[in-house]
């Protein structure tokens, strides 16, 4: 099963020649940038939107109402934008401690994280309503996909009443073990002396980044490695080449609708770190039109998949949302070619990153 640990990013061993003097000079700065303007604010988001799920959920078990099960709902696709955004930095305090698989088990293509949130929901286990204990089981019961099955899944209806009390106690477990998660995550890229000092301050004692050479490459690695995991993984996972090949029952999110939205956030969530690590001021005058064309680009991916609603086998049957498909990963291939290549040559990295492995 192909997990997002697939991705080995393995440019600092092929780095070939140094990142421009001039550049150089301004690693730290483009790091202190990235974290300061994006990396920070995005987990913020992420724990703020994953506190008011988790309010959302409770309040929904206490008073259960076709309202306030709209409101959960409507509070989980917002944790899910706010995710999409962030997983971008799938490095660093989110890799600890199993944390991004235990906040996205995804692709689950051998449906076994389904299968034992559908065994919790038959069998009432207890210890699944425990946020603390629930921490400990495995990671396909405990985040954001679980979640999607408990509030949009068969059966979920139910919420709306009395019927299913574990269902929902269960739902509120989990949010809350994602606002938990969130907020470790929040408050370590926070600490002074955490990770982030080590990313933002390259060199010869760094057990991590031994020069501004290796800390800039981890940040253009995301969005080659990112670019990749959209279009590679997450859109051809449901989008066949012709119509039947197409699997949207494969497709993220796609209980909850939430497919194209959180492709977009991905988009979104890579312009946003490129424009506030100003990494395109490093660049030689002569090319620094790169940058402008990176972010009309990553504009244009996030318009094109918002512009895609409503379920996605309904979008899939639909020739126009076919084209925009299409488009968008037309657009992802251009900026791979774009960030991955002419981009990395310009600051004399040549960057090696592994394929997706996996069956």
């Amino acid at each position: 099963m192909l997990k997002r640990s697939a991705l080995v990013l393995v440019v600092p061993l092929a780095l070939l020649c140094a990142f421009p003097a001039s550049a150089a000079v301004k690693a730290s700065e483009i790091i202190q940038r990235s974290i300061d303007g994006f990396v920070r604010p995005a987990y913020a988001s992420l724990h703020d939107q994953a506190r008011t799920l988790t309010v959302s959920m409770r309040e929904l078990c206490a008073s259960p109402s076709q309202g306030e099960l709209d409101a959960a709902r409507t509070a989980f696709d917002a944790t899910v934008d706010a995710w999409s955004s962030a997983e971008i930095i799938a490095f660093g305090p989110i890799k600890e401690d199993n944390r991004l698989e235990r906040m996205l088990f995804w692709p689950d293509r051998k449906s076994i994280g389904l299968k034992q949130v559908q065994a919790a929901l038959a069998d009432k286990d207890p210890t699944a309503t425990d946020p603390a204990r629930l921490a400990g089981k495995s990671v396909g019961m405990q985040g954001l996909g679980a979640l999607e099955f408990v509030l949009y899944g068969d059966g979920a209806d139910a919420l709306a009443g009395k019927a299913d009390p574990y269902r929902c106690a269960y739902g509120a477990a989990i949010a809350g073990n994602i606002e938990t998660m969130a907020g470790e995550v929040s408050d370590a890229w926070n600490k002074p002396d955490g990770f982030s000092a080590l990313w933002a301050n390259p060199g010869p004692q760094n057990p991590l980044y031994r020069d501004g050479n290796e800390a800039v490459t981890e940040l253009v690695g995301v969005f080659i490695k990112e670019l990749e995991m959209v279009r590679d993984v997450r859109l051809k996972a449901f989008f066949g080449g012709k119509p039947d090949a197409d699997k949207p029952k494969q497709a993220i999110y796609w209980r909850s609708r939430n497919t194209t939205k959180s492709l977009a956030a991905n988009l979104s969530g890579m312009d946003a770190l490129f424009q506030a690590s100003k990494l395109g001021d490093a660049l030689p005058s002569d090319a620094r039109w790169m940058a402008e064309s990176i972010h009309i680009q990553l504009v244009n991916g996030v318009t094109t998949a918002k512009s895609i609603s409503g379920p996605i086998d309904e979008a899939l049957a639909d020739p126009a949302s076919r084209d925009k498909l299409d488009h968008f990963a037309l657009i992802t291939s251009s900026l791979s070619t774009l960030i991955g290549t002419r981009l990395t040559a310009e600051f004399g990295l040549t960057a090696g990153f592994s394929s997706l492995d996996g069956d």
